[in-house]
């Protein structure tokens, strides 16, 4: 089997209905939205976002760009890639709410207080592919489950965090729906 190499760029294709009604190719090309999380070292690739559903699906804007929290916004969706480093002392030392109190309004109001500094809620569902590497997902209450290339994960607004053991990055692939409060 083959090695995935996480630090390439990842390939975006985009297509689009022109004036016309025939579809054609938007983009093309590496993504250019990458964007690397400060303390923890993981790269995040923002793919595609929308902010509505039904979703609009004209025009040439590249809806990559858009500057968006974890969450998806209200009605809308995100698209994005992340590679997720193996964890650190460092993280592991971090305060209980770290990246729980980056969320926002995006965050359940009705949620279990952190109980890791990786461990965050977004009012979504969540629809998630291992792609290459393995990770463990810690939930509530110290439950934890181990995935690995292939697994498919399915998130309804819960508690969780990403906790990397190996020694090389997983990368993810993550469709986030808003969603109503749980």
């Amino acid at each position: 089997m083959s090695e995935l190499p996480l630090t390439d760029d990842i390939r975006r294709v985009v297509t689009v209905v022109d004036e016309n009604g025939k579809a054609k190719i938007l983009f093309d090309g590496a993504n250019p939205h990458k964007r690397v999380r400060p303390q923890r070292g993981t790269v995040s690739r923002l793919i595609w976002s929308t902010k509505d559903s039904p979703a609009e699906v004209g025009g040439t804007v590249d809806r990559g760009t858009v500057e968006v929290p974890i969450a998806p916004p209200r009605g809308g969706s995100i698209f994005r890639i992340v590679d997720i480093p193996p964890i650190t002392p460092d993280i592991e030392a971090l305060p209980q709410d770290y990246h729980s109190s980056q969320h926002g309004e995006g965050t359940p109001k009705r949620h279990m207080p952190a109980t890791h500094p990786l461990m965050h809620a977004t009012r979504s569902i969540d629809y998630a592919i291992v792609l290459h590497g393995e990770i463990d997902m810690l939930v509530d209450e110290g439950e934890e489950v181990h995935l690995k290339a292939g697994d498919v994960i399915i998130q309804q607004a819960t508690n969780h965090a990403w906790i990397n053991r190996s020694k090389e990055s997983c990368r993810i692939a993550f469709v986030l729906i808003d969603s109503q409060e749980p």
